[in-house]
């Protein structure tokens, strides 16, 4: 399984970008998906994870409301829409891919991407 993450780039406050995330080498609608952040001199957080068939979401309290995760199974794809942007929500981010349903951890995921780095200016 190979994840791709990409659409990341420097935006000001208050904008908006939408991350993408290619799989390939798997069927990408067994696999939990979920995007992870990790920004300078802390731990990687979870933001928000995606069921195998994009039936229920889960979302870090810090991006709620701001930040959505989709996937396009057809596509092997996934999504997260990220709006009303913060300097805080600078990092470097990841996709990963989960045989679990649902999971909000970083060691319930198997496959991870090599990261997009998302810079918010204030």
């Amino acid at each position: 399984v190979q994840l791709q993450a990409y659409g990341g780039g420097l935006v000001q406050a208050g904008g908006s970008l939408r991350l993408s995330c290619a799989a390939s080498g798997c069927t990408f609608s067994s696999y939990g998906m979920g995007w992870f952040r990790q920004a300078p001199g802390k731990e990687r957080e979870f933001v928000a994870a995606i069921s195998w068939r994009g039936i229920t979401t889960y979302y870090a309290d810090s991006v709620k409301g701001r930040f959505t995760i989709s996937r396009d199974n057809a596509k092997n794809t996934g999504y997260l829409q990220m709006t009303s942007l913060k300097p805080e929500d600078t990092a470097v981010y990841y996709c990963a891919a989960s045989e679990a349903t649902l999971p909000t951890v970083a060691s319930r995921y198997t496959y991870w991407g090599q990261g997009t780095q998302v810079t918010v200016s204030s």
